[in-house]
């Protein structure tokens, strides 16, 4: 694969990845994202950016150690192509996403590092603009718990072990452990599992997560996708034991519950897509409702441009710990007019 990069990025990953590639299969992929945005907040900021989401590269690869077992690995960043790493303000645009190592083999796959949840994986299955500025989880559709890292049942866990079983005619089952930092003193160990089946255009799933500290410390969720030739609909309900209430281990309350139901529809290389959601409050925070609608047009298997509109509204005007959960307090509107490409 020909690879262009900056002499920086080059230094970095493509030194220590060609040694690699003599012993292994070993692949470099990545994905930009650069979208002109416009955002209005009611009581807030309005403004015209350029925003990159969520831009990666890494490797992963697998090595056969024969008798059907393999050994397989990732190595993933996330990188900012609007703002420069400026290391004499001590800031790092470069941040590290999943990197784990593992096995794989007839029993399923089982990874080591920090890695995304069951929880998180079967949510982006849903979303049509996942890794957009437009994206499910970043518009209040999907709850927080498909966002964010950390060992407190954050979207991607880290110290965290992953098994996923085999697929069984399309039914599989996911779950993580998670042990406490090296450098801590907790005894909690989150955990999570989730069962899903698809096959013939039907996906469906059951998801599980905690952090085992007692009291206000779940989320669970059902949901699913059916898809038939050029449509497409999607749906998902989580349920708030406390979890999606509470990015911080010490904060309580519950019944902050996340709904949405959307559906796509794909016309040659384009394709529009619209979805409606609704979290409620719970103990803490205001209910909102959240929509929007997006149009796609794939350039090649590889390039895509995207132009949508995203509208979340809370009820209470005035509750400003509504950003907490999901949007700022009042009416937050917001246009995108993108560029993806992946490779």
């Amino acid at each position: 694969m020909k690879v262009n990069a900056t002499p920086a990025l080059l230094g970095i990953f493509l030194a220590g990845g060609l040694s690699m590639a003599a012993q292994a299969d070993v692949t470099v992929f990545g994905h930009i994202d650069q979208s002109i945005e416009y955002f209005d907040q009611d009581g807030g900021d309005d403004d015209l950016v350029f925003k990159c989401t969520t831009c990666s590269i890494g490797f992963k690869g697998k090595e056969d150690l024969g008798n059907g077992l393999k050994a397989i690995f990732k190595i993933d960043f996330q990188y900012d192509i609007n703002n420069r790493n400026q290391a004499s303000s001590g800031t790092n645009s470069l941040l590290d996403r999943d990197q784990w190592l593992g096995l794989g083999g007839n029993f399923g796959e089982l990874r080591v590092g920090t890695i995304s949840t069951v929880y998180k994986s079967h949510g982006a299955k849903l979303d049509p603009v996942y890794r957009t500025a437009l994206q499910q989880r970043d518009r209040g559709l999907q709850s927080n718990m498909h966002t964010g890292a950390g060992e407190e049942g954050q979207g991607r866990a880290t110290n965290t072990a992953r098994y996923d079983t085999p697929s069984w005619n399309g039914l599989k089952l996911g779950a993580t452990f998670t042990l406490d930092s090296a450098d801590t003193a907790e005894d909690d160990n989150p955990y999570g599992a989730g069962l899903s089946y698809e096959n013939a255009g039907v996906l469906l799933f059951a998801d599980y997560l905690t952090t085992d500290t007692g009291g206000d410390d779940e989320a669970y969720k059902v949901g699913g996708k059916y898809t038939l030739n050029n449509l497409a609909v999607m749906a998902q309900y989580e349920v708030d034991g406390g979890l999606i209430t509470s990015k911080a281990p010490d904060t309580s309350g519950d019944g902050a519950d996340t709904w949405f139901v959307g559906g796509s529809l794909t016309l040659g290389n384009s394709m529009i897509y619209g979805a409606y959601g609704q979290a409620d409050g719970g103990d803490l925070f205001s209910d909102y409702t959240s929509l929007e609608l997006v149009g796609t047009h794939a350039m090649s298997k590889r390039t895509k441009l995207y132009l949508g509109y995203s509208n979340i509204d809370c009820d209470d005007q005035d509750d400003n710990v509504c950003s907490d959960v999901g949007p700022k307090a009042g009416e937050d509107e917001q246009w995108n007019f993108g560029m993806k490409h992946t490779f």
